[in-house]
């Protein structure tokens, strides 16, 4: 069984910590608690109580936020609310009760043009997935019962999802005006049912392909590939994720001093893609990491 993971995410409200797992804990739903007796649907909620410190809690998403009393400092408890949530949770302990009465959460969806004409992304004002997805076709979708439903539209070619929006690439027999409308209106429907995203298993299928993917484990790349995604992560990911796309490492060859990335969502395809390569990302790491890379390349175009 995988152990979950809670990461403490400090919030712009110094009495606000938010526990974020790596899982959702609801679905398209939250929940609010200004005390024991109002959590008695919550099982975790109800044992964070007895903390003396807690004033209220919040559940959505995959995160518990807290708001505390100004009794304590979170820099002094918060790692420990952490362990105790994370302790909870991989002991099989129940988050929101099926009884209980979500607040349900407005869904909105609007397009977004990308670099990519034949692109275009779908925010949500939620978040919708905690990894990064990509779906060729239908099969691939197996377990992401919102891709499969969008693929049976004629019109879909590919999918890509990662964080609150979805990047679909459409067939050239359509224009974008004639499509939109209705794709919104399809994902934001879809979303308010409160229907999976992704299954459970999507997300343990992939983390165990990234497991046994030896060639990208920390311990076996060098100093520089460690470098490269380094700075992939910190400066290029953010950019392209706003275009509607991802970077993923894929290797680096030292005696030709060449880097290749796998390009994903509006990136992949795209005509700009090449000029972003050269001129961006392949400049940045040159002036980086001074004489040991010369070429980036993208083996997927």
């Amino acid at each position: 069984m995988k152990s979950t993971e809670i990461k403490v995410v400090p919030t712009a409200n110094d009495d606000i910590v938010k526990f974020e797992a790596d899982y959702f804990l609801t679905q398209h739903s939250s929940h609010e608690f200004n005390n024991i007796d109002e959590a008695k649907n919550s099982p975790l909620a109800q044992e964070l109580f007895h903390l003396p410190f807690v004033k209220r809690i919040f559940i959505a998403q995959n995160f518990v936020a807290i708001d505390k009393y100004q009794i304590v400092q979170w820099d002094d408890v918060a790692q420990e609310v952490a362990d105790q949530i994370k302790d909870y949770l991989n002991n099989g302990g129940i988050t929101i009760s099926e009884t209980s009465t979500p607040k349900k959460v407005p869904i909105t969806i609007y397009a977004e043009s990308t670099p990519n004409p034949a692109v275009l992304k779908f925010v949500a004002n939620k978040k919708l997935v905690l990894k990064t997805f990509e779906f060729k076709n239908i099969e691939e979708a197996k377990e992401a019962p919102l891709a499969q439903e969008l693929f049976l539209l004629p019109f879909v070619k590919e999918i890509f999802m990662d964080e609150n929006y979805i990047s679909i690439s459409k067939q050239d027999t359509v224009e974008w005006t004639d499509i939109t409308p209705d794709l919104r209106e399809f994902i934001r429907n879809y979303l308010e049912q409160g229907k999976q995203v992704v299954t459970d298993n999507a997300i343990a299928a992939q983390e165990q392909v990234a497991a046994t993917s030896s060639s990208h484990k920390p311990e076996n790349l060098d100093d520089t590939s460690k470098e490269i995604i380094d700075i992939l992560d910190e400066y290029v990911k953010p950019a392209v994720a706003g275009d509607g796309g991802n970077i993923m490492f894929e290797s680096y060859d030292a005696p030709t001093k060449t880097v290749k990335v796998i390009l994903q969502g509006a990136c992949s395809g795209c005509p700009s893609s090449t000029i972003t390569l050269k001129n961006g990302i392949e400049t940045m790491l040159k002036e980086m990491l001074k004489g040991k890379v010369e070429t980036v390349e993208a083996v997927n175009g």
